[in-house]
């Protein structure tokens, strides 16, 4: 069986290391040591760091495609990172004559990378978006004032790149100054800007679809899941879960995938508009989502099924997935549950009522329990110097 190469990543990578681990392919890992994931029982971590200026995604193009990386050939190459889906894209032609790579059509990643195209992209098919303004410049700021909205969420139109120097996805703004200094702060990163509404409502109206799509574009499958809390609130990654069935959302989402001509994994997610009842998209990702192993643990094992079809083995279609199942990340869904008790939105009997359910963790496995180990140690480790001495090239 061929081995996986798996490109950046956090919880979604140890899941697919895991998941395509218990195939019997060996697994690579190219990240840093905090992801966790190159202490995984399935996994085997090499470190690539960026020398002279250049940033990781040209570090790992440069180990993949020279002499130190031979004895990697025939692998297939998995991104669990906007980082890797740039590489992918920009390397294609040179990686697959190595690598076996999943099916893509690179303008649809390259459209899926970029805010404004996604948006840009969603309104020529049909697909309800937040009001959103474009602000490269001073001037063009200056032109959209009045017809800003607060709260404004101020998107890098590169996330990764902006996350990459600054830590944050996003910035919220509550005036046109806090707008103005946050459009500075991302052009300063190197990438444009994106203003978007805030759609109003509780965190618990947000849902997510996902699915893989063939080289027509025509969806194979269909999972949906909802959002319980994220931390921090209305702005924040989710930290509480659930698989459930949203009705509107194959529809919704696989109206733009086909746009682009997106092909390989697909990942939406939307909104529901308190005001109209609309579900609004907020983002799109072409890659492993973080929670992989909700979506896994429901019946939808996508990163089994993406080695499946490209190494040919046999494979039952996914045809159904259970409802009901949670991810839950007890330190961050806790915090959630105390900034909603200061906003009187929840008590804490009403928060330990929500969580007394089996849940699914992120990191946590009894048959693989060292990934969360070592995130739990990581402070001391980083104080022991101990940090990035785990590297397993073969």
């Amino acid at each position: 069986m061929p081995p996986a190469i798996i490109l950046g990543g956090r919880a979604n990578a140890l899941s697919v290391a895991r998941n395509i681990g218990r195939l019997g392919a060996a697994v690579y890992i190219l990240n840093d040591d905090g992801a966790f994931a190159g202490y995984s029982r399935y996994a085997r971590q090499i470190h690539v760091k960026a020398k002279n200026g250049k940033d990781q995604a040209q570090a790992w193009a440069d180990f993949l495609l020279g002499p130190d990386a031979e004895y990697l050939r025939g692998a297939i190459v998995l991104s669990c990172c906007d980082e890797g889906l740039e590489l992918l894209i920009e390397h294609r032609e040179a990686l697959a004559e190595r690598y076996l790579l999943d099916e893509a059509y690179p303008p649809a990643n390259a459209t899926l990378l970029n805010k404004l195209a996604t948006y840009q992209a969603a309104v020529e098919a049909g697909v309800p978006t937040p009001r959103f303004w474009i602000a490269q410049s001073s001037d063009q700021l200056a032109a959209v004032r009045d017809s800003l909205v607060y709260p404004l969420i101020i998107k890098p139109r590169l996330s990764h790149i902006f996350e990459g120097q600054t830590g944050k996805k996003l910035i919220v703004a509550q005036n046109f100054n806090d707008v103005s200094a946050a459009v500075d702060a991302v052009l300063a990163t190197g990438t444009d800007c994106l203003l978007m509404e805030m759609v109003p409502g509780p965190d618990d109206l947000l849902c997510s679809y996902f699915t893989y799509l063939d080289a027509d574009s025509k969806p194979l499958l269909h999972f949906t899941k909802r959002i319980i809390r994220r931390f921090p609130l209305l702005m924040g990654t989710g930290c509480y879960h659930m698989t459930d069935w949203i009705p509107e959302l194959p529809d919704l989402a696989n109206r733009l995938f086909s746009h682009v001509k997106l092909r390989g994994l697909a990942n939406a997610e939307f909104k529901r508009d308190v005001r109209d009842g609309q579900y609004k998209l907020i983002e799109c990702n072409a890659r492993f989502n973080a929670s992989d192993c909700l979506v896994a643990a429901s019946g939808v094992d996508l990163a089994a099924f993406v080695y499946r079809r490209l190494t040919g083995l046999p494979q039952e279609p996914i045809n159904q997935y259970r409802r009901g199942l949670r991810l839950w990340d007890p330190i961050r869904d806790f915090q959630a549950g105390l900034e909603m008790r200061r906003r009187g939105e929840l008590t804490i009997g009403q928060w330990l009522a929500s969580v007394m359910h089996r849940q699914t963790f992120f990191y946590f496995r009894w048959s693989d329990p060292m990934p969360a180990l070592a995130r739990l140690t990581l402070p001391l480790r980083k104080c022991l110097g101990l940090i990035g001495k785990r590297d397993v090239s073969r």
